[in-house]
């Protein structure tokens, strides 16, 4: 299949995975072309005590950075580049927070933001969905083979289901969640999905080591069944993000593109092992991911096809099922930022929803020399903003 074969797929943007037809892939971007009700956003913030690990997640240069990413990427968005700061952006070593790019595809199209706070250090200052008390705090480790108490997985499993079912439009769905990658590969692990060589991280050359060594310890002290519930898996080695989404999809009657990539590959497994067999064509019928280029042509450890596509193909075929993907066609090879250019050395990826809003910004009718154009001044006036700060 050709990419011309698909009716009203911008030019520069590719597919993610091969088990679904021409048909299907058409039938997932009809949504997403038509505007006329316009779109919900929610943007899920997690903590996890696993980004505290040396070394596991680039999302901050060091642990206590990365307890307040996800408090400042949402207010990158939400506020733009040129906001006085509440929460500092973390240092990185290279490039810029993903939510720059985020917050550019936002502005140009018909929908308004809602962010929900999951067990974060620090209660954010921004109007956002309360789901449990601030007091929850962040999941504990995976590797402890008990990351959340099991009232909890199902209180937040119960939370996300009435989202889902509140639904009146498409719905693209984003997450910011440091350490996020190893509870993805966590859970998808104790789902039954191979997934060694295919799980992606904030890193250019994401830890595959540590994050083994994690999952082992964290599955081997957790002593699951053979073939434990998604609640079950949650509560050995997920994070509250994922309870929560998950709840979402399995109730959601509505179109939802999901933004980024393995993360999103593990939430679309929980809903996906919660159904009987029958029902999981519908889930996956309603369900696309939206992922960054980079991301998407993203091969570790030198594999011969990009890892996201093997792990989304890896998920369906676990599942009997097609999972949908595209990739936003936006590239920054000619950027006049060497931030920006960083994106195309693998420095930065994806995160905070940027490759499924950038994507829905082009099916919009957005060309991408005009996000890349808006994306080169958002950055000249969040570098402004810094320096004015420091006088």
């Amino acid at each position: 299949m050709t990419l011309s074969d698909l009716e009203g797929l911008p030019l520069g943007c590719s597919i993610v995975g091969s088990r679904c037809s021409r048909q299907q892939l058409q039938a997932h971007l009809q949504p997403w072309l038509q505007q006329a009700s316009g779109f919900d956003l929610l943007l899920l913030l997690a903590g996890t005590r696993t980004a505290e690990r040396e070394g596991i997640s680039a999302a901050g240069a060091t642990a206590a950075s990365r307890r307040l990413t996800a408090l400042a990427d949402a207010d990158l968005l939400l506020h733009g580049p040129g906001h006085l700061r509440r929460w500092p952006l973390p240092p990185l070593p290279a490039g810029v927070s993903p939510a720059l790019l985020s917050h550019v595809a936002l502005q140009r199209l018909p929908m308004q933001p809602l962010v929900a706070a999951l067990g974060l250090e620090h209660e954010a200052t921004f109007p956002h969905l309360r789901l449990e008390s601030p007091q929850a705090g962040p999941a504990r480790c995976l590797s402890t083979g008990r990351a959340m108490d099991p009232e909890r997985v199902e209180r937040l499993w119960r939370q996300g289901m009435r989202l889902g079912a509140q639904l009146r439009r498409p719905l693209l769905l984003a997450e910011c969640v440091p350490g996020g990658t190893t509870t993805a590969q966590a859970v998808l692990t104790a789902l039954g999905v191979p997934v060694n060589g295919l799980i992606s991280g904030s890193a250019r050359q994401p830890p595959q080591e540590l994050k083994r060594h994690l999952v082992e310890q964290g599955l081997r002290r957790a002593q699951l069944p053979a073939w434990p519930s998604p609640q079950a898996v949650l509560a050995a080695v997920g994070d509250p993000f994922q309870a929560v989404a998950a709840g979402v999809l399995v109730s959601a009657q509505q179109p939802v593109l999901l933004g980024g990539g393995s993360q999103m590959a593990a939430v679309a497994a929980l809903a996906l092992a919660s159904l009987p067999d029958q029902q999981r064509n519908v889930l996956a019928d309603r369900v696309l991911l939206g992922a960054t280029a980079w991301l998407a042509q993203e091969r570790i450890r030198g594999g011969d096809m990009p890892a996201l596509g093997c792990l989304l193909d890896e998920v369906g075929q676990r599942f009997g099922v097609s999972l949908a993907g595209l990739a936003s066609g936006l590239r920054f090879h000619a950027s006049r930022q060497p931030a920006l250019r960083d994106y195309e050395d693998g420095f930065v990826k994806e995160g905070v929803g940027a490759g499924a809003l950038l994507l829905l910004a082009q099916l919009q009718g957005q060309h991408s020399e005009a996000l890349v154009e808006g994306c080169e001044r958002a950055l000249d006036q969040l570098l402004a903003s810094a320096v004015a700060s420091e006088v």
